[in-house]
């Protein structure tokens, strides 16, 4: 495909915001019976009737949370609202409804917000979600992208961080570490690049990583797995800072300790791969990476037959009294505290 040398460039102050909101949620359809008014009135009107709602919320700035030298703002878009719909999977609910703010600078044309939006609307057609609303402003630098999410379950099927038990199995969905080394190759081909302009990204052999930090999955499976094993969790998070940082989480919330076993840890094979290349512990980026978007859960031991031999889940360790602490049980049978070591937004740059 030939790239065009001399691409359309609208500039949105033409538009005016009401203009450019129409023009960019004009593809948007209705999914939900609950959406009784979306986007064209003060307010969203939803109707859940007997159904506990929930909302969570998250923004992503340029610079800090994703860079567009390598990031493509379709892939952008999608995984804006991905990152947000796995938190109501860590409820054990459904995901429903979302709002979209944005606040962009006028190095923005019309076009670039489009290829944006077609990400979004994408993301919200395959997980089945009412766009409601949002807002739009400028920005003095960057883009900034904050997306709410609503979601139903009924009360007893919603799931906290504070309900694990000291004997309680602990469970992780797919693989994790995959998006952090995704990070990595991204990073480095990008620094190849700012030394000489015309080399070419060499990303053969890297595509399960790039995919996985690129166009992540929220794991709205889970729910329905686990509705038809007939197991409930006791508690559950999603991967979006580290493994470890997410056990401590539940631990903290919980109020228990914890054995994670290393040699249980479900890793992909091009992962280690790339990791032995960069010269990274495997374990220690997969505990600490990040952005796995993978559910982290734990189950009474009883449930233990229903779910041993699912290739969806792996058991990873089990619950052990508060008292004796949060440790990383290694290969050569060694326990060793756990920190988080994870992805902190705060941290001084």
């Amino acid at each position: 495909m030939i790239e065009d040398k001399s691409p359309q460039r609208t500039s949105i102050a033409q538009l005016g915001e009401f203009g450019l909101i129409d023009h960019l949620t004009k593809n948007f359809e209705i999914n939900q019976l609950s959406t009784l008014k979306g986007i064209g009135d003060d307010a969203a009107v939803l109707d859940f009737k007997d159904k506990k709602v929930v909302v969570s919320t998250d923004i992503l700035v340029e610079g800090v949370h994703f860079d567009l030298g390598y990031m493509p703002l379709r892939h952008l878009g999608y995984k804006a609202v991905v990152v947000n719909v796995s938190d109501i999977c860590a409820m054990n609910a459904k995901a429903t409804q979302i709002l979209v703010t944005i606040a962009v600078s006028n190095r923005f044309p019309l076009e670039a917000l489009e290829e944006l939006f077609d990400g979004i609307t994408l993301a919200a057609n395959e997980y089945k979600l009412d766009v409601i609303g949002g807002d739009t402003t400028s920005s003095q630098k960057g883009m900034i992208i904050s997306i709410t999410v609503i979601g139903e379950a009924d009360d007893d099927e919603i799931v906290y961080r504070t309900g694990a038990g000291k004997t309680d199995l602990l469970v992780v969905t797919g693989d994790i570490g995959a998006a952090y080394m995704g990070l990595q190759v991204l990073e480095r081909e990008k620094q190849v690049f700012q030394v000489n302009p015309n080399s070419q990204p060499d990303l053969d052999g890297y595509t399960y990583l790039i995919e996985r930090q690129l166009k992540p999955e929220a794991r709205k499976d889970v729910r329905t797995l686990l509705h038809a094993l007939e197991i409930k969790p006791t508690a559950m998070i999603d991967i979006s800072d580290g493994l470890s940082s997410e056990i401590m989480h539940i631990c903290k919330q919980s109020e228990v300790g914890c054995n994670l076993y290393e040699d249980k840890l479900p890793l992909d094979p091009q992962f280690m791969n790339t990791c032995e290349e960069f010269d990274l512990d495997a374990t220690t980026v997969a505990i600490n990476g990040g952005e796995d978007y993978e559910l982290l859960f734990t189950i009474k031991m009883e449930d233990f037959d229903k779910i041993k031999g699912n290739p969806n889940f792996t058991i990873i360790g089990h619950m052990t009294q508060e008292s004796e602490g949060i440790h990383l049980v290694t290969r050569a049978n060694t326990r060793i505290p756990l920190k988080a070591r994870g992805w902190n937004a705060l941290e001084e740059m």
